[in-house]
């Protein structure tokens, strides 16, 4: 593994493998702490998008294995504005041992990629979030049994955090269900990449425009905000269209008992869901968000450990 910039560009075993180790990372980490082995090794961490759970979870868990991150900021760089992105990647590759980037186009991370000789992780992209899947596949996997079959559901707009669930389940044999308003799918790329792998994995994918046939025998629930950063202009436009995509208590009734909310956060409370579901006893938002910590240090431990 030599980046991690989408999930559908490993194996199911390469997945699974991130997941036990970020799953021993975890037991290590609440053990007492966790060993050192990326003692020497630094990141840096390339931002054009604020974020509280990715800047935070990498720079703790570059301290926690024993490395250092780096953050840089919009005004600092400027991808392929104030300087080209092959100069970037060839001076930050000369500083530090990896590169996170959280980037609004998908392709300023594969440049990034390409004219880099040392890892590079894709914190998030308008294509998709691939960091997000892993930590919450990692939150799936610890509330469901390990042999039972389970049906991944979201609910709301076919953005970049829906395509890496919807490629994380494939991979995995998890069934998929999507429930969007029309025009506001993913993208057709990602729709034929996800239906690839699950053919190749035996799983289903399944997209709808009723969120209440979406749910039926959902063990997960996945909800995310209406309008990403980026598409400020049409926040009124999608809040006419989206209220019938609330995941609510009316919505979360005619689910099963058993079956847990998630949201990759930040909530726009009483917009995609309500205060009574992401704080009620089915919400798994929190253990999800510090999720993120644990599946982080999988990847960084994948990329730039030498053991």
């Amino acid at each position: 593994m030599n980046d991690f910039l989408a999930i559908a560009d490993h194996s199911p075993d390469e997945i699974r493998g991130l997941l036990e180790r970020a799953a021993t990372l975890k037991k290590e980490f609440q053990g007492g702490g966790n060993q050192p082995i990326l003692k020497g090794k630094s990141l840096a961490m390339v931002f054009q998008k604020p974020s509280l759970r990715t800047r935070v979870s990498f720079e703790m868990g570059m301290q926690h294995l024993g490395g250092h991150a780096i953050y840089i900021g919009p005004s600092e760089i400027g991808l392929g504005q104030r300087e080209s992105i092959a100069d970037v990647a060839g001076v930050l590759e000369g500083y530090v041992d990896g590169i996170m980037a959280r980037v609004f186009d998908h392709q300023h991370v594969l440049d990034l990629a390409q004219w880099s000789d040392v890892p590079v992780i894709n914190g998030l992209s308008d294509y998709n979030h691939p960091c997000q899947a892993l930590s919450d596949a990692l939150t799936i996997q610890e509330h469901m049994k390990q042999d039972q079959k389970i049906k991944v559901t979201y609910v709301g707009d076919g953005n970049n955090v829906a395509v890496s669930l919807m490629h994380i389940s494939a991979k995995l044999g998890w069934d998929f269900t999507i429930a969007n308003p029309q025009g506001f799918d993913m993208s057709k790329q990602a729709i034929e990449v996800g239906e690839s792998i699950a053919k190749e994995s035996g799983s289903h994918i399944t997209r709808l425009t009723d969120p209440v046939e979406a749910i039926q025998d959902a063990d997960v629930i996945y909800t995310d905000t209406w309008t990403s950063m980026g598409q400020e202009e049409e926040t009124k436009k999608r809040e006419a269209v989206f209220p019938p995509y609330q995941v609510n208590a009316a919505l979360l009734a005619k689910a099963k008992p058993t079956t847990i909310v998630m949201h990759c956060l930040p909530a726009h409370r009483g917009h995609e869901i309500t205060d009574e579901v992401a704080d009620g006893p089915q919400s798994a938002l929190f253990p999800q968000a510090h999720n993120r910590l644990h599946a982080q240090k999988a990847i960084l431990a994948e990329l730039l450990s030498d053991a």
